[in-house]
């Protein structure tokens, strides 16, 4: 498991601005920060990949470099995962993408968090590397589900799971209910859940912040 602020970073001003409640009023700044939080996540994980030598041509002669073997598939579950999303690719600019729409249905505790997904558009994954994306990991049945979802598109070689902020819980139920061979990419790993299932400390709704409340 990576954990990005167990490092000392530059990273961390943005990670504590999207967690300051005097800052994030500021719509246009807190998407900001996600993304530019998936770009660090994105270059992070990237090292993790295979790479395969391959000549350059340039004005003077040829050079080996090592560069990505294959792309991977990068999928965003909406609708808060947009910006870090949009980070995300910015990195792997030429890998396919898809979406996958997940919302509670219930919050009066963690036991009773219900996910319903909505939508999903999403490319063929067979034997891919797959990169999950949302910034919110809690409770973690919206991973779960989702990947589970997504397995009718083929079954991958390695899942990704990359989040701003998760929970102890999440990451123990991930770990229990996804048997397909997986790593996590978090920014940070915060204390708990509240009897809503929401992040403690957290940062509150990163949806509403980023577009505003929903009905």
């Amino acid at each position: 498991m990576f954990v990005l602020n167990h490092q000392n970073t530059v990273a961390n001003h943005f990670l504590a601005e999207l967690r300051d409640i005097h800052k994030q009023n500021d719509r246009l700044r807190f998407r900001s920060n996600l993304e530019r939080l998936g770009e660090i996540m994105a270059y992070e994980l990237s090292k993790s990949l295979h790479y395969d030598s391959k000549l350059v041509q340039t004005p003077f002669k040829k050079l080996s470099m090592d560069l990505l073997a294959s792309q991977p598939v990068v999928i965003s579950i909406l609708r808060a995962s947009v910006p870090f999303f949009q980070g995300v690719i910015n990195f792997f600019d030429q890998a396919d993408s898809g979406f996958i729409g997940a919302f509670r249905k219930a919050h009066s505790g963690q036991g009773d968090v219900e996910v319903e997904l909505g939508y999903m558009a999403a490319p063929p994954i067979e034997g891919k590397t797959v990169i999950v994306v949302d910034p919110m990991l809690a409770t973690g049945k919206s991973f779960v589900e989702s990947v589970n979802h997504l397995l009718n598109n083929g079954s991958p070689s390695m899942i990704h799971i990359v989040s701003v902020i998760a929970s102890p819980e999440g990451v123990s139920y991930i770990k229990e209910h996804l048997s397909i061979p997986h790593e996590f990419w978090l920014c940070a790993l915060d204390e708990a859940l509240n009897d809503k299932a929401y992040i403690i400390p957290g940062l509150g709704d990163a949806g509403d912040l980023a577009f505003g409340p929903k009905l």
